[in-house]
């Protein structure tokens, strides 16, 4: 259980949490009927690479998690780890709240402990001002974009880090309210994942008794690059992927038809342009190319694991019939490709590898395109949502969700307020919508429109119709209900439509740059 780490973590904590209970009034306690809340998002996975929507690593706890709960088929994120914690956090797009600072939005943090609960985040933040001073009371984890799973503390590729800081090539991890360049771990055991689920039983562990709900932001860096991985995890997937990503493809979309994950009239999305068929590699080629998606899968087999863990905690502190469990991940499957130690296996400590796009590409089954795009293989991701006694077990929907809806979610279990201002800053107003009605079966009045963009990637929904754009290729229109997998680009039938909402986009746009 890492216990030199923990032992270390507890040390320099307890004196923190105690002036932060004394600093915040206790509030609703939980025998009022709110529940606890814990949001976990993993980092670069694809829409297809868990078990219960087509995958075959092995994810049983996850699973569970999606058997005994919901699991949404339209359900978007902002296609880039960034955008998508700060939409996220704030329940705003990222394009008018401020990707970095959030200066024009409260987060879950600061708007959920005004309503009296405890606030606890372990893992990856990626903004500029650390989580303790933007409404959590407790944080242990990576306040950047990516690190060494074994070793933090080990130099990253250089002018690697948060856009606008200058770097060292070392990552900015945090402890509560310090922070710390190139964070050397004394546990030789130390690996992100299981840190991370450490640090947040931890926390259930000393604020048992209680008498206020948490919420825990759970925010995993697996299965980001670079791929680290545990030998036994790694040795459970070896040779699994000789088959290649061709036939994974199909394996992956057999089992959605099956399953009800994607209707069998949506055909699958062709193998990406750049990606060689399979059977053009040689053997040396293959077993190279079986090893990376061994160690991608390994990194989310160790989540499931972890997230196993945390639900064994939940249930021993007597809290898993009181508790909303969301699951997602921050973007589509990642097809970057800095592999800066060629030489050097995908795996160790010594290692910086990636797994690629033509993994990326199975990864995000049945769907177009990758991290960094609004198409659908870029945006859409699996959510899971378990509340016992609320969410019906084994329920499916296809009403529309977002990011921007989880802080409207959690305010509304709360009964908290979005304020207007916080700490002198006049706040932009929240654009998400609750998720409650879906939970409990019913019919919600969702987004008329909503918008995307990141650096060269743009797209607006109205409806079942959507436009998107990459770089200087033009907008292209699908009707998402006849054409889930964006095989049928519609943009020359209805240009008057693609000049509507092109006009709609860029006004949208320009709204969101303005100052308050």
């Amino acid at each position: 259980m890492h216990t030199d780490r923990r032992s270390f973590l507890k040390a320099i904590g307890f004196g923190f949490a105690a002036m932060a209970a004394d600093s915040l009034a206790l509030g609703a306690n939980k025998r009022d009927g709110r529940p606890n809340i814990i949001l976990i998002m993993v980092d670069d996975m694809g829409y297809s690479d868990i078990g219960c929507y087509g995958g075959e690593v092995d994810t049983p706890n996850i699973d569970k998690l999606a058997h005994s709960g919901m699991r949404f088929l339209q359900f978007y994120n902002n296609a880039k780890c960034g955008p998508t914690r700060a939409s996220l956090l704030t329940g705003q797009y990222s394009q008018a709240v401020g990707e970095k600072n959030m200066e024009y939005g409260a987060t879950f943090g600061e708007v959920l402990r005004s309503a009296g609960y405890r606030t606890l985040i372990s893992g990856k933040w990626h903004q500029e001002p650390l989580p303790t001073t933007r409404g959590f009371d407790r944080y242990y984890g990576l306040a950047d974009g990516c690190c060494n799973f074994w070793n933090p503390g080990t130099t990253a590729r250089p002018g690697e880090g948060l856009p606008g800081r200058k770097h060292s090539g070392l990552r900015r991890w945090a402890i509560e309210g310090r922070a710390i360049e190139g964070y050397v771990p004394e546990d030789k055991n130390f690996y992100t994942t299981d840190a991370f689920t450490d640090y947040a039983i931890d926390r259930l562990e000393e604020y048992k008794d209680e008498e206020r709900p948490f919420v825990l932001y759970l925010p995993y860096t697996a299965p980001h690059y670079p791929l680290h991985a545990w030998p036994e995890d790694i040795a459970k997937y070896r040779g699994r992927y000789l088959g290649g990503w061709d036939e994974l493809r199909k394996e992956r979309y057999k089992r959605q038809v099956k399953m009800g994950i994607i209707d069998k009239k949506f055909a699958p999305s062709p193998r990406h342009p750049d990606v060689p068929a399979w059977d053009t590699l040689t053997e040396k080629e293959k077993d190279q190319a079986d090893l990376r998606m061994a160690v991608y899968a390994a990194m989310i087999d160790r989540v499931d694991q972890n997230i196993g863990r945390l639900m064994k905690k939940l249930r021993q502190l007597g809290e898993d019939d009181n508790t909303l469990i969301m699951f997602l991940t921050d973007n589509g499957g990642c097809p970057e490709t800095p592999d800066t130690t060629p030489d050097i296996p995908p795996g160790p400590v010594e290692g910086y590898r990636t797994v690629g796009p033509e993994w990326a590409n199975a990864s995000n089954t049945p769907y177009r395109k990758y991290k960094s795009t609004d198409h659908e293989g870029g945006q859409c991701s699996p959510f899971i949502a378990n509340w016992p006694g609320v969410i019906k077990p084994g329920t499916f929907t296809q009403q529309f969700g977002h990011i921007v809806d989880v802080m409207a979610t959690m305010m509304e279990l709360s009964g908290a307020d979005y304020p207007r201002k916080l700490d002198g800053r006049k706040l932009k107003p929240m654009v998400g919508k609750s998720l409650v009605p879906i939970f409990k079966g019913k019919q919600r009045k969702g987004h008329d429109v909503v918008y995307w963009q990141f650096s060269k990637a743009k797209a607006i929904r109205i409806g079942d119709w959507k436009l998107v754009k990459l770089g200087e290729i033009d907008w292209e229109l699908y009707n998402l209900k006849e054409d889930r997998t964006e095989l049928n680009n519609l943009a020359t039938r209805y240009p008057e439509k693609v000049e509507k909402m092109t006009k709609m986009w860029e006004a949208w746009l320009k709204d969101c740059e303005k100052k308050i």
